[in-house]
Formats: C-alpha cells, sequence, structure tokens
C-alpha cells in the first residue's frame, strides 16, 4: 500500500455548459505527494479541461473536488509557454513572485535556482525571440517550479517539440519531479511519452470525458533510456494502446 500523502481528490466531478453535451462527467481520481500520474485519450476527450479543474482554474458543475493540503502550492504549464516577449528568461520567470510581492533579494535567488533547474542558468538575460522552443519551454517550467509547487500541472508541454527536445526534456522532468519530490499530473497524446514518465496512466474516453482505464507503472525515477528499451516498458506501452484503441472503437476520434 502506498505511504503517499494524498494532496488533491476529485469525487465523481462533472463539467457540463448550458445544454451541450458535458465535457466530463463521473471522474474521481486523487493524486499522492511525489506521484507522477499521466492522464492520454483522444482529442476533445477532456484532459486540458480536468487539469483546469485541478489547477482550480475551472469549477466543476457535479461532484467534488478537494485539496486536502490547501496550504500546497500548484504550478501550471501549457502546451504553449507563453512567455512576455519583451521580458527576459529572469522577469518572465519572476513574475509570479512579483504577483505574491515577494522582496527583491529573495526573488532573485529563488529565480535564478529555477533557471539552473532546468539548465539555463546562464540564459537569465536572454529574450524569448533568441530562444529556441525547448528553451522557452524550459523558461516557463523554470516559471512553475519557482514557486516551489507541491503539485505540478503539465497540458502537453512538449506537443509542438522535435523528437530529440522531446525525448531530452522528457528525461530532464523525470530527473526533476525524482529530485524535487513533487507531484505531477501530465496530459499528454502520446502512449510512449506516458509510459516512460508517469507512475499511473489514466487512459480517458469522451463524450462525455471520463477515466475509462487504468495502468500502474511499476519502475524506479528517475527513467532513464534503458527502460525506453525493457520489455516490461514495450508492454506497458501495448496494454495502454490496447485501451486507447478501445476508446476509439467505441467512438472516439483523434
Amino acid at each position: 500500500m502506498s505511504t503517499r500523502t494524498p494532496l488533491i481528490a476529485l469525487e465523481r466531478v462533472g463539467l457540463g455548459f448550458g445544454d451541450r453535451a458535458p465535457v466530463l462527467q463521473d471522474v474521481s481520481l486523487r493524486v499522492a505527494s511525489g506521484e507522477f500520474l499521466a492522464l492520454i485519450g483522444a482529442s476533445g476527450c477532456g484532459k486540458s479541461t480536468l487539469l483546469r479543474v485541478l489547477a482550480g482554474l475551472q469549477p466543476p458543475s457535479a461532484g467534488k473536488i478537494a485539496r486536502l493540503q490547501p496550504e500546497s502550492r500548484i504550478g501550471i504549464v501549457f502546451q504553449d509557454a507563453t512567455l512576455m516577449p519583451w521580458a527576459s528568461a529572469f522577469d518572465n520567470v519572476a513574475l509570479p513572485l512579483r504577483l505574491h510581492r515577494l522582496p527583491r533579494a529573495a526573488r532573485h535567488e529563488r529565480v535564478m535556482a529555477a533557471l539552473a533547474q532546468v539548465g539555463l542558468g546562464d540564459r537569465a538575460a536572454a529574450r524569448p525571440h533568441e530562444l529556441s522552443g525547448g528553451m522557452k519551454m524550459r523558461v516557463a517550467l523554470a516559471r512553475a517550479l519557482v514557486v516551489e509547487p507541491a503539485l505540478l500541472l503539465l497540458d502537453e508541454p512538449f506537443a509542438a517539440l522535435d523528437e530529440i527536445t522531446r525525448l531530452r526534456l522528457s528525461d530532464d522532468l523525470s530527473a526533476l519531479q525524482a529530485r524535487l519530490g513533487m507531484a505531477v499530473v501530465f496530459v499528454t497524446h502520446a502512449v510512449s511519452e506516458s509510459v516512460a514518465l508517469a507512475d499511473r496512466v489514466l487512459v480517458m474516453a469522451r463524450a462525455p470525458g471520463r477515466i475509462m482505464a487504468q495502468f500502474s507503472i511499476d519502475a524506479p525515477h528517475p527513467r532513464h533510456h534503458e527502460f525506453r528499451q525493457s520489455s516490461a516498458y514495450l508492454g506497458k506501452v501495448e496494454e495502454v494502446s490496447a485501451a486507447l484503441r478501445q476508446t476509439l472503437q467505441a467512438g472516439d476520434d483523434l
């Protein structure tokens, strides 16, 4: 049995807008401290919406959501890095600390530490147009980490990147999560990515969005390249892929 402390819980959560079909229905899940959870499913199944519910950006229209450690902070990274184009990497990362009126000296220390954690300690003065796509996403990740979150929410952050950059960032994220001990909820379309990173993979179906299957991935973090070549990894990829195909056969499409 897991000894991890629960951070946040959803109980039979639903979300609808007027007369339209519900976006989410009867979604129940718990995220525990230090856990890496992946959400995968067809486009339109409500993965990003579920992430917004977890972040507190979208209240559910049915069910309950409970922050089991109300004092814990949440960081979020979207698919687009959403950086301020006129500001340096330092100022982009410092934004949430400025909003919380953290003193200048403490702010500087925290920002430089966050940039160092994502491998950009020497690019603090760079502006977004001077950074590659992968570097921009690292800045966005540093901005989420600078608040020292207990829970990090990631909405397909690597989807627009080339395969080599995506694999490198996936490896770095696995190492960061293992070192910092934060919980992560990671939305992705890629089965291989979900199995490579997560402790649990939840497969969602749509119309309405709901959890159809759950898989546990029993491998230590950080996950090294060798894990992606193991029979355990390949077998789990096929299991998750089969569950995803079942949702498509039930009427979902990518």
